[in-house]
């Protein structure tokens, strides 16, 4: 993005932390309860070695969304079909979600792309497969349409950051020290979507339910005065 690179560049846009302290993360996932079983399958090649294990068959995206794309180039990097293990394209993202719901509920191989946070990753434990690579370049290409030679490749973390305006860091102060400390680990923050839309709270009720139960966290956010004040309102 090279408007906010520039803007950051000059000053006028201020990174003050990775709200996401593990950054967004996608990938291809199997339930923890299948990787407890065959610890094997936490990488690609045991997959690979095993595709009765994950049921010979690999959730793919919705057509059209990068994922796909990239999990095409993937499938095909893996020789999946020469392996016994077919590609199965969701027509949604709540099918592809559905899919891992009625996997958990009869605990039934499941092996495909998902990414975090999300409710769904708070409500089901899934393990990130280990695809081997960690390499940019080779995922620039698994996400292009005509990529001629896909890869085994992970997904890169994406960076997500809080940011202010050199304005408003300089009219508040305060609150930009505190957002500057407010960093979220992938499973709390999926452990609340899951939360919020099993008790189909507001915002601002699942912000009461993260205070309420997470004082050590943010009491290291705040000052002795702004501490204890909090922690009289949630009495």
């Amino acid at each position: 993005m090279p408007t906010y690179d520039r803007l950051v560049e000059e000053g006028k846009l201020i990174e003050l932390t990775n709200v996401l302290s593990d950054g967004g993360v996608e990938g291809l996932w199997v339930p923890k309860y299948m990787v407890d079983e065959h610890p094997e399958l936490a990488v690609i090649e045991g997959i690979l070695a095993n595709p009765k294990l994950v049921g010979g068959r690999f959730h793919s995206c919705p057509v059209g969304w990068t994922c796909h794309r990239v999990g095409k180039h993937i499938a095909q990097a893996g020789d999946f079909e020469a392996t016994g293990i077919e590609l199965f394209e969701h027509g949604s993202g709540e099918t592809l979600a559905a899919s891992i719901a009625s996997a958990y509920d009869v605990k039934e191989p499941w092996f495909g792309y998902y990414w975090a946070p999300t409710s769904v990753l708070g409500k089901y434990p899934m393990v990130l497969v280990d695809l081997g690579g960690n390499d940019v370049s080779a995922h620039e290409c698994n996400s292009q349409e005509d990529c001629a030679t896909p890869k085994l490749n992970n997904w890169p973390t994406s960076d997500v950051v809080t940011v202010v305006t050199d304005t408003f860091a300089a009219s508040h102060p305060a609150e930009t020290e505190l957002m500057s400390k407010m960093s979220f680990s992938n499973d709390l923050m999926s452990g609340l979507l899951a939360w919020q839309e099993e008790n189909n709270a507001s915002g601002e009720e699942t912000a009461v339910h993260f205070l309420t139960n997470n004082k050590d966290m943010w009491g290291a956010w705040l000052n002795n005065d702004a501490r204890a004040e909090l922690s009289a309102l949630l009495r």
